[in-house]
Formats: structure tokens, C-alpha cells, sequence
């Protein structure tokens, strides 16, 4: 496998995790069977994704790269779907969060 086939299943990982998140938020602690199901279903997946660019990428790189995407985009998804508008406080450290995935990726691989 590729690096470039590598990002792809991370991005594939990536989305599968915030899939996850959102079932999981609207399963209601756990109380709705279908948004349960799917939020084990994708979050299997994703982790499978996971295991997948790890042949290529260390796990470090990857971990970090997957939790920092995952959670910008979660945040994304939150303003969107569940109108959950952050403050300036939570703008900032997720700016500090792309940097940090921006140089885990760009200057840690070295």
C-alpha cells in the first residue's frame, strides 16, 4: 500500500469516526437501538481503517493525525448538526490542534 493510499484510508478513518461520534450523540446514552448499532458499526470500521495505515504510517504520526482531523471535524459536524457554536477560548485550541496535526505530519516524519 501507498502513502497516498495510506492517507486515503485515514481520511476513511476520519470520517468514519465522526460518523461515529454523531450516532453516538444522537443514541442517547445508548437508550436508541439503531443509532447504538451504527455507532458500534462505524467505530469497528474506523478502527479497521486505522489498522490499515499503520502498515505505513507509525502509529504515532497516525494516532495523532486521526485524533486532531477527528475531532476538527466533529467540532464541524456539532456547529452544523446540533447548532453547538464554540467560543473564542475553544476556536483558539482548536487552531493550536491543526497546528499541532500540521506539524506532526509536515516535520515529525523526518
Amino acid at each position: 500500500m501507498s502513502f497516498a493510499t495510506s492517507y486515503l484510508f485515514l481520511g476513511i478513518a476520519v470520517f468514519l469516526g465522526v460518523t461515529s461520534n454523531s450516532f453516538a450523540k444522537s443514541a442517547e446514552g445508548f437508550t436508541l437501538l439503531f443509532p447504538s448499532i451504527m455507532t458500534a458499526f462505524t467505530i469497528v470500521l474506523c478502527m479497521y481503517a486505522l489498522s490499515l495505515v499503520m502498515k505505513n504510517i507509525p502509529m504515532g504520526i497516525t494516532y495523532a493525525s486521526f485524533a486532531g482531523l477527528t475531532i476538527i471535524a466533529t467540532v464541524v459536524v456539532g456547529i452544523i448538526r446540533f447548532n453547538q457554536v464554540p467560543n473564542l477560548y475553544s476556536l483558539i485550541g482548536l487552531a493550536f490542534i491543526i497546528i499541532g496535526v500540521l506539524m506532526v505530519n509536515l516535520l515529525g516524519n523526518n
